[in-house]
């Protein structure tokens, strides 16, 4: 299937590691360039470097810290200048299970680090699309995807729940500002998947226990195990970016303001 993002412009926060550089590396392969952002210099520009390799696309790697307006202000005009349009914004910069602080029970929680972790996620991508919405509407094309979570819809994670929730309100709200300027906007709710940071606790866990990460994920994603999900596997990082770039495509156009869970078919709720 022809996705016809060839010669598409996009940002990518969060592209350095883990989903965002499977999604930025996907929407290379169908032809996209992009600027890639987050804190870290040396691995941005590993990433690049690694992608440009791969796909031949013209890959940008911008530093950013989504709490700075500033910061994403300017990274979005450089990248804008520097790709000639854009079309595309995903967000997905995170700190990934948020502060151990902000996270667990009531009586535990620290009030900045709760700040901390909704100003990362929820206003991270709020700046960001702030920003980016101008030159969408000057392209007259435009796809934003939020790259949220599963603990939107399950209880026990305080700062999680909320940021996450907070995204899906965000979604819908800008779907229906941005739709007749030629915008869709939509949302997706990995679950625990597997990428660099989930490989390295894998191998914590089977050194650990002396066995390896194979057997470990195995034990996990058992039938009957808490973990288990419909597809008995843990969801790997390059299937959330297949989900992210049709969303991007030209083949989405009726999708928008939506919310599709990416987590191999967990738990047995029944949403409509």
């Amino acid at each position: 299937m022809d996705l016809k993002l060839q010669g598409r412009c996009g940002i990518v926060v969060g592209g350095s590691r883990g989903i965002g550089k499977a999604i930025a590396l996907e929407l290379a392969n169908e032809g996209v360039d992009l600027v890639i952002a987050a804190r870290n210099a040396e691995r941005l520009e590993q990433t690049a470097a690694e992608i440009n390799s791969t796909t031949g696309r013209r890959i940008v790697p911008l530093i950013c810290d989504v709490t700075s307006r500033d910061q994403v202000d300017a990274m979005v005009a450089e990248a804008a200048s520097s790709l000639g349009a854009l079309h595309i914004l995903i967000n997905s910069g995170s700190a990934p299970g948020g502060s151990p602080t902000a996270v667990g029970y009531i009586e535990t929680i620290v009030d900045e680090d709760f700040l901390e972790d909704f100003n990362i996620k929820y206003l991270g991508a709020l700046r960001c699309t702030r920003a980016c919405i101008p030159h969408l509407k000057q392209s007259g094309w435009g796809r934003i995807v939020n790259i949220s979570g599963l603990n939107a819809r399950i209880a026990g994670n305080l700062s999680g729940g909320a940021r996450n929730t907070s995204l899906v309100h965000f979604t819908k709200t800008l779907a229906t500002q941005l739709g007749r300027d030629g915008i869709t906007v939509n949302c997706i709710h990995p679950g625990i998947t597997r990428t660099e940071r989930t490989a390295e606790l894998l191998q914590t866990r089977a050194e650990r226990d002396g066995t390896t990460p194979l057997e470990v994920e195995a034990s996990d994603y058992a039938k009957g195990s808490p973990r288990a999900n419909a597809i008995g596997r843990m969801v790997d990082a390059a299937e959330i970016a297949h989900l992210a770039t049709f969303l991007c495509s030209d083949r989405a156009w009726s999708v928008t303001g939506e919310v599709i869970a990416a987590d191999g078919g967990g738990g047995s709720s029944v949403y409509y």
